[in-house]
């Protein structure tokens, strides 16, 4: 019997400059050196059975990161969490594990939206008079870089939410394969409807969120 292992962890300091792949690779790394019974691929290149929510931009910061791993057989919560902490930096903090049956849907199909705080180093004025004007505002055009080329989206349809902090601004975005929107892209819209430079600006992600059957956003490990 194989079940999955459900954890949320943080990715923070000098590991924002880790990309994705190299992620995958120091978690399959730091499995390696937990005391789980780890379940493997089949074929000639058996590899854990690893995969993380949503990938997270370089440079960006995260407080709400989630991966998920198969194991052989059964296993205490607590010592799962306590096994995988001990194998990460503290820049890596595993926060909370879940215990979910081998047919429960990935974590990364139930990924709708994610809640972003944007910290900017200075222009606050131009970024608030723009995010007033977005708010305000049914729609916002504004052009995506695709793989295929560029795409003229709805930015503000693809904002869930946008608050206004004292150096930044909070805001819920879409991200699912059809419907995107990246905080870069915010941060550009707003600067150009402020009519201000985009000044220096740090990402935290603070949650990756699904959908529940009343239609409230909730955090996927809790789907």
């Amino acid at each position: 019997m194989q079940v999955k292992l459900v954890y949320v962890f943080s990715k923070t300091g000098r590991l924002r400059f880790v990309s994705h792949l190299d992620l995958q690779r120091f978690l399959l790394r730091a499995l390696n050196r937990t005391e789980l019974d780890l379940a493997f691929s089949q074929g000639f290149n058996p590899h854990p059975l690893l995969s993380l929510a949503g990938a997270l931009a370089m440079g960006y910061e995260s407080e709400y990161e989630v991966f998920e791993v198969r194991i052989n057989g059964n296993i205490e919560v607590d010592a799962a969490l306590e096994t995988m902490r001990q194998a990460l930096p503290g820049e890596m903090y595993v926060k909370d594990v879940k215990l979910r049956p081998d047919n429960h849907p990935s974590m990364m199909s139930l990924v709708r939206m994610a809640d972003y705080t944007v910290s900017f180093s200075s222009g606050m004025e131009g970024i608030r008079r723009g995010a007033e004007a977005f708010i305000a505002a049914p729609s916002v055009m504004g052009i995506r870089k695709t793989k295929s080329g560029e795409k003229e989206v709805d930015v503000r349809a693809l904002c869930k939410g946008l608050e206004i902090l004292e150096n930044g601004v909070r805001a819920r975005l879409m991200l699912t394969e059809a419907e995107t929107l990246k905080p870069d892209l915010l941060v550009e819209t707003l600067c150009r409807l402020g009519g201000c430079d985009v000044p220096e600006y740090r990402v935290m992600r603070n949650a990756l969120l699904g959908t529940a059957q009343d239609g409230t956003a909730v955090p996927i490990a809790e789907l």
